[in-house]
């Protein structure tokens, strides 16, 4: 799991608010798979030109951002949901459908586009062998984690939460892989830009594409 901070900035995070709030809305079961739909109690924006050009802005800014690009390595990106949830809705504890219109979901990501003091609840909490996650985030801010978790998104008490949704299949299937990369990814950066460590960065580079090499496919 990983937080990904300013995937966009916060006007424009604003702006998308503005923009939602002249959307129709639906019920948000319509997505959710046959065990998820009994717990899931939202709405989700209806189909429009205003609410696609609203995902499509997400959609770049997602796919765009080079943190997520690291962390993820997105092959396939699912068709993204705009979510909202009022005083009393709620998702119930749930695991996310393996296969969403013929693309495996590898990881899972939630863009808060509320900020966090305006709504109380509605935390996304994921579950690990640890203990729960709770995880609000700044507008414009983005989590990413593992599509086998179980999670939810507690009730909401007061205000309203707006967030955009999706799921990434990754070019790397595996997490532990997926790990190794960014390593490499964190270590190249370090060394970047130091001549003396140029030999280390070369060397660096190469492991990193050749693991690529070896892996990528799903």
């Amino acid at each position: 799991m990983i937080a990904v901070q300013a995937v966009l900035s916060t006007a424009e995070a604003g702006a998308i608010r503005d923009a939602a709030a002249r959307l129709d809305w639906a019920d948000g079961r319509a997505t959710a798979g046959r065990v998820a739909r009994e717990v899931k109690a939202n709405a989700q924006a209806a189909p429009s030109p205003a609410r696609d050009a609203i995902l499509d802005k997400v959609r770049g800014a997602v796919l765009g951002h080079p943190v997520l690009r690291a962390a993820a390595r997105p092959r396939h990106l699912t068709p993204l949901i705009l979510s909202r949830y009022r005083v009393g809705q709620t998702y119930g504890l749930h695991v996310d459908d393996a296969i969403m219109g013929g693309i495996r979901t590898d990881l899972s990501f939630t863009l808060f586009l509320s900020e966090p003091e305006a709504y109380e609840g509605g935390a996304l909490v994921i579950e690990d062998d640890y203990a729960p996650r709770e995880v609000r985030l700044a507008a414009g801010d983005l989590v990413l984690y593992p599509s086998t978790t179980l999670h939810r998104v507690a009730p909401v008490t007061r205000g309203e939460r707006l967030a955009a949704v999706g799921w990434i299949e990754s070019w790397v299937r595996e997490g532990d892989r997926r790990e190794v990369l960014w390593d490499l990814d964190q270590a190249i950066a370090t060394v970047e830009g130091e001549a003396a460590l140029r030999p280390v960065r070369d060397r660096l580079l190469k492991a990193r594409s050749n693991l690529l090499r070896l892996w990528a496919g799903g």
